[in-house]
């Protein structure tokens, strides 16, 4: 044997067979349960009696799913929050202030790009209510399954052929009659009902609404409502839109109203302002919008005390003679107020302002601020989240939603929904060049509300954000007392941008203020720090099992170290076993030829044994041969025997 294999097999020999090397995973558990500082453990091997031993097996268990709960209820509470409210007073800054006119447009810039438009809409009202004028007796006089094809005045429609208006019968929802030709036609595909959210109206057995379909006319759709000024509305605001993206941004700007024109007079804090102190931003579907206090000011404006006296007051031209009769139904302006970095969504979440009214807002501010991961899922900025924003302003969860169904619209019906901005390299849609965007925006939105896009699992609130709660009140303005001299000051003062005398019903009068300068911060604070839980944890380990950090060391090391290493280390040998016997010749005893069975000293000739072969033959199986017993050695000594006699002779001796 060489020195080095020598020296394996004296390491070998010597190796303890118990410990963290025991050869069996038996051994070591045994060799654990003795050496421990857990004492459960070691009462288990120690006890006598089937029973008590029982009983510490018990305990142990027990004592283990307590310590597991109990820490996984600590880790649970360790990314819970606390929420802390501090209320300060300070100076604060004023946010920004975004109104718009309710009317995108004025209607005489306008009307000549929605002529077709106009005349169509009002021949599909006189069809379905009889009138032009609408009084409110008027519902009883429908005309019942009569077409408007024969009373029609000028060339043939073009939107009612594009997007039919339909007539349906609550009884019979499959079937339908044409507004324009008056036939009645089969209704194929999905059929969505909207409830009437505008206005209320009476009962009827009558439905109008129109249908979408693809290019190949294969997959339709068909929307319901139970209103028919509704549904008019609808079917309006789709070819509005198809209109409006087609017209340049410049254009659009000029034939909407100007600050000049909107803004009256202006007052913030006690000093007079203009329209120089207002931002121009453009909507698409509420037209010229003027921001006040934006963040391209030098100075971002602050207000030192409370009240309606240092806030922002202005007096805006409404203008109603210009409003389209068909696109909004109510006069006015809508207000939003807003972070200076913040994209104003003023159709979500604007409050309308009513012509003839002071409307008053305070507010108060709280500002929030959120923990992110793991505590909660929001983000800081927005770079997280794999939605690419479209708008000019800082992250909200309300842009990443919004982008990224723009995105998908272009992804799916290959241009971009006109009320939101522009994706890069994308269009609005228009029928020219996508004839049935239509029906894609409609089945893309609907998949939107169902979450199937997967927008609403994707994107995260802001961590922190600011927002003001507002408080409104109305009051009757100008009072009948002022109204005269009031309405001919402000022509007066108004003479270049307004060619006729003010009425009451086309001013709005609005005050912005702070209630107080009380400031509400609402934080959130780790509830338990790394400290307290790993304190937290130590107890319940003492409590239940008596054991300490050094303890959990020697768990790790033996039940993930040494348990795992012994597995190892067998099927290693299992391997090495397989492999030798793969590389080693083939058995004498497997062989065919050979004779003498199950003699492994025979070789592959068919020789009788010879004397060196024989002798290294088994032993037979026979009975073994009794030995010869040890000698009872005890019989053998001779103390016992002469140990009276030595006695005597002692006493004779000393006698």
């Amino acid at each position: 044997m060489a020195p080095g294999e020598k020296i394996k097999a004296k390491i070998k020999k010597n190796l303890p067979v118990r410990g963290p090397q025991a050869p069996t995973i038996k051994d070591l558990m045994h060799w654990y349960c003795l050496n421990t500082n857990t004492h459960g453990c070691r009462r288990i091997v120690v006890s006598r009696g089937r029973l008590r031993r029982l009983l510490w097996i018990l305990f142990t268990l027990t004592a283990v799913a307590l310590i597991i709960w109990q820490c996984a209820l600590l880790v649970f509470s360790f990314y819970t929050v606390s929420v802390s409210i501090k209320v300060h007073f300070q100076k604060l800054d004023f946010p920004a202030v975004t109104i718009c006119n309710i009317n995108p447009y004025k209607y005489s810039a306008v009307s000549d790009l929605l002529t077709d438009l106009d005349r169509e809409t009002k021949q599909a009202l006189q069809s379905l209510y009889g009138v032009n004028d609408f009084p409110e007796d008027t519902t009883q006089k429908r005309r019942e399954a009569r077409s408007i094809q024969s009373t029609w005045e000028g060339p043939p429609p073009r939107f009612l052929n594009l997007i039919p208006l339909l007539v349906f019968n609550e009884n019979k929802k499959r079937k339908a009659m044409d507004f324009f030709t008056g036939r009645k036609r089969k209704i194929s595909g999905k059929i969505i009902h909207k409830a009437s959210n505008v206005m209320h109206v009476h009962e009827s057995k009558k439905l109008v609404g129109f249908q979408l379909c693809s290019n190949d006319t294969s997959d339709c759709a068909t929307y319901t409502f139970s209103s028919g000024i509704n549904a008019i509305q609808e079917w309006y605001k789709l070819h509005y839109m198809n209109i409006m993206a087609q017209v340049p941004l410049e254009k659009k700007i000029n034939m909407s109203y100007s600050a000049e024109e909107l803004l009256v007079t202006c007052f913030f804090d006690g000093m007079s302002c203009d329209a120089r102190n207002f931002t121009l931003f453009h909507h698409p579907m509420y037209g010229n919008c003027y921001t006040f206090n934006n963040r391209e000011n030098a100075t971002i404006l602050s207000t030192s005390m409370g009240g309606s006296e240092y806030g922002l007051q202005v007096i805006l031209y409404i203008n109603e003679d210009e409003y389209n009769p068909f696109l909004v139904s109510s006069t006015g302006a809508k207000v939003l107020i807003h972070q200076q970095n913040e994209y104003p969504f003023i159709e979500d979440v604007g409050t309308e302002i009513e012509t003839a009214m002071s409307t008053s807002i305070g507010m108060h501010l709280t500002e929030s601020f959120k923990l992110s991961e793991p505590y909660s899922q929001c983000t800081e900025d927005g770079s997280d989240v794999p939605i690419t924003n479209i708008y000019n302003a800082a992250y909200s969860l309300q842009i990443c939603l919004y982008s990224c169904f723009q995105t998908k619209m272009v992804e799916k019906c290959g241009c971009a929904q006109y009320s939101q901005p522009l994706p890069p390299a994308a269009n609005y849609c228009n029928y020219q060049q996508h004839p049935n965007w239509m029906y894609c925006y409609y089945q893309l939105y609907q998949a939107f509300v169902r979450e199937e896009l997967g927008c609403q699992s994707v994107c995260k609130q802001a961590c922190s954000f600011k927002e003001w709660t507002l408080t409104t009140s109305l009051a009757q303005w100008p009072s009948e007392a002022s109204e005269k001299w009031l309405l001919n000051v402000l022509t007066w003062d108004r003479g270049q941008q307004i060619s006729k005398k003010l009425n009451k019903t086309d001013l709005a009068k609005l005050l912005i203020f702070y209630k107080d300068l009380n400031q509400r911060s609402i934080m959130e604070s780790p509830a338990n720090s790394i400290e307290m839980l790993l304190s937290n944890f130590g107890g319940q380990l003492g409590l239940w099992m008596s054991c300490s950090v050094v303890c959990v060391i020697e768990i790790i090391e033996v039940f993930f170290i040494d348990f795992f290493s012994i597995i190892a280390r067998h099927q290693w040998q299992k391997a090495k076993d397989w492999w030798a016997r793969r590389r080693a010749p083939p058995s004498p005893e497997t062989h065919s030829s050979h004779q003498g069975q199950d003699n492994p000293a025979l070789d592959t000739d068919d020789d009788l044994p010879t004397f060196t072969s024989a002798m290294r033959l088994p032993p037979a199986p026979e009975a073994p041969v009794p030995g010869t017993p040890p000698p009872r050695y005890n019989t053998l000594r001779l103390d016992s025997a002469f140990s009276s006699q030595l006695t005597d002779t002692q006493v004779t001796n000393e006698s």
